[in-house]
């Protein structure tokens, strides 16, 4: 996403599981998806949803897959422009 949202105050857009989501300035990823609706971003190996728990980076349930890199805990990573965030199925590996 090149150019960003042009938001106010900073801030811009990157794309999850193919989807735009828009974030504010100091945003981290999980914070972007949450406020824009989504509450599931990973799948236990039993397929049952997980989503931001802790939201200091203690827990594994936000893990996400960030431009390929598989296990990024979405509530610490910082949101940045063009990132490509996936749904990230089962365990951390």
């Amino acid at each position: 996403m090149s150019g960003g949202t042009g938001r106010p105050g900073g801030g811009g857009g990157f794309r999850f599981d193919g989807r735009p989501v828009a974030f504010a300035a100091g945003q981290t990823v999980g914070a972007a998806l949450w406020a824009d609706g989504v509450r599931s971003v990973r799948t236990t190996r039993g397929g049952r949803p997980r989503g931001l728990f802790c939201g200091i980076g203690v827990c594994f349930d936000c893990l996400v897959t960030v431009d390929g890199r598989r296990d990024e805990r979405a509530c610490t990573l910082p949101a940045a422009d063009g990132l490509d965030v996936r749904t990230q199925d089962g365990a951390a590996s």
